[in-house]
């Protein structure tokens, strides 16, 4: 086993990538990403993935996990062979996505490199088709990857690379039967890495079963350091109050964004509903949401046309999120493991952050098992402390455009940039992120610039072509 050093003083010692021996097209694309210096995670688990050999990898979200499967992953890769040599499994599509996009940006200076997204929620067919057409890589969730296998549309025989992504939260959803089906289907000689926030016994015998003497690398951050970035306040309520407590919060701190965790799916959609009746734009997100309404509320929140976010655990993990201002418990969840993920969420990356948890008296019990946990003493203050601003609102900076045009229509993003900095005279500096998928494209631009933008497209093209564009809305 190799432990880390603590994560402050392990980030002084992180040698360059340009150490390692990859091939040229792959340095030049971690520098071109941006990448210099290497992450703890990466420094310490990236020989021994490199050397094909079996790697447990545990360390925080936003620890550099991701980057360095891919990197192993793209090391590995035979090019010249269209057939799916890695295999990535993840337990929420929302995680998948995040995976496959970094995949892709590592790959982008390698040739004919084509991952594949398997996920629940998107059209089987297109998946088919393009496994049909060849793939080196899949990036999927258990039940879909299992769905192609049981249909014979998805070869795993030429395998070299099987890699658990948050092994631990699939075990939370239910998958370890899923898990030993397509584990069982994988051939015996691959390298397969285990990346897990948490390590309890049933991942140790998950490990057993399917990796062969297996590095375990252990990233930790310092309670000391996690302290003097995250303020953890508990406030005490009763249970009709914790509506109440949620605005004050909100008007106290007046955060620029927020995410508010909740224990059901009806909780998400009634504290939502509050936020929004408050001025507060919000928007849920849990399971029983399809994936069109899920990829449209997490791309509003990531673009900063939805500033809150109230979400179930299915949606704790697996949200690139730098910068959140604030993270709420409107209830304490059942165990620790689950408190520390969710406000591992805020104060990433040397920012501060805030994390307020709402503790109803019988909650007690549940304050004290994450005392324990997080080894620190949780402190407690009343609701009545808090100067609040009666006038305050939140809503966001941008707001987004969706067009019913996209890839399948030979959109780019550029040509939506030219339309709205040219025909629609916005200036480059309104707009911001655009996202362009099959059949349709969303654009964010500043709010004040709505009118004007709305006022050209209601009559302009795009590309030659008229196409129809429409405001994203929270839901109501």
């Amino acid at each position: 086993m190799v432990r880390a050093l603590p994560l402050l003083r392990c980030a002084m010692t992180s040698s360059l990538f340009s150490s390692l021996k990859l091939n040229p097209a792959q340095l030049d694309a971690l520098t071109g990403l941006g990448y210099s210096a290497m992450t703890p995670v990466q420094a310490q688990s990236l020989p021994a993935i490199l050397q094909r050999r079996d790697v447990i990898i545990q360390a925080a979200t936003g620890s550099g996990k991701t980057a360095a499967f891919a990197i192993g992953i793209l090391h590995h890769l035979n090019p010249r062979f269209f057939g799916v040599q890695a295999l990535v499994m993840c337990p929420t599509r929302e995680l998948a996505e995040q995976v496959g996009k970094s995949i892709r940006q590592l790959a982008s200076r390698m040739s004919n490199v084509k991952t594949v997204m398997l996920c629940g929620g998107k059209p089987f067919g297109s998946q088919r088709d393009s496994l049909q057409h060849g793939a080196h890589i899949v990036v999927g969730t258990p039940g879909r990857i299992q769905d192609h296998l049981t249909r014979g549309t998805l070869e795993l025989k030429g395998v070299t690379t099987f890699v658990l992504d948050e092994a631990d939260r699939m075990l939370d959803m239910g998958f370890a039967e899923v898990m030993e089906d397509i584990t069982a289907r994988l051939p015996k000689d691959r390298q397969t890495l285990l990346l897990s926030a948490t390590f309890p016994e049933d991942i140790k015998k998950i490990s057993r079963t399917i990796q062969k003497n297996p590095s375990q690398i252990i990233v930790e951050a310092p309670a000391s350091s996690k302290k003097a970035v995250v303020e953890q306040l508990f406030y005490e309520v009763k249970k009709h109050e914790r509506d109440l407590g949620l605005l004050a919060l909100f008007e106290h701190h007046r955060p620029r964004n927020a995410m508010v965790f909740c224990n059901t799916k009806q909780q998400c959609a009634e504290v939502a509903r509050f936020l929004r009746q408050h001025d507060i734009e919000a928007a849920a997100i849990h399971g029983d949401l399809d994936q069109r309404e899920r990829d449209q509320v997490l791309l509003q929140f990531a673009n900063d046309s939805c500033p809150v976010l109230v979400a179930s655990d299915v949606a704790a993990r697996g949200l690139d999120i730098p910068l959140l201002a604030m993270v709420v418990n409107y209830e304490l969840p059942r165990d620790a493991d689950t408190y520390v993920h969710r406000i591992g969420r805020t104060g990433r990356a040397g920012e501060s952050g805030k994390a307020y948890s709402l503790v109803t008296p019988p909650e007690a019990p549940r304050m004290r098992v994450i005392e324990e946990y997080v080894k620190t003493n949780c402190i407690c203050d009343v609701l009545s402390s808090l100067d609040r601003d009666p006038n305050y609102e939140l809503q966001g900076s941008m707001v987004t455009l969706q067009f019913d045009a996209g890839r399948k229509q030979k959109i780019r993003p550029g040509d939506l940039l030219g339309v709205l900095t040219g025909d629609a005279g916005l200036a480059g500096g309104q707009i911001g992120k655009i996202s362009i998928s099959d059949n349709s494209s969303c654009v964010a631009i500043e709010r004040s610039a709505l009118r004007q933008a709305m006022n050209y497209l209601a009559d302009g093209k795009v590309k030659g072509r008229a196409v129809r564009v429409r405001r994203l809305q929270t839901q109501r």
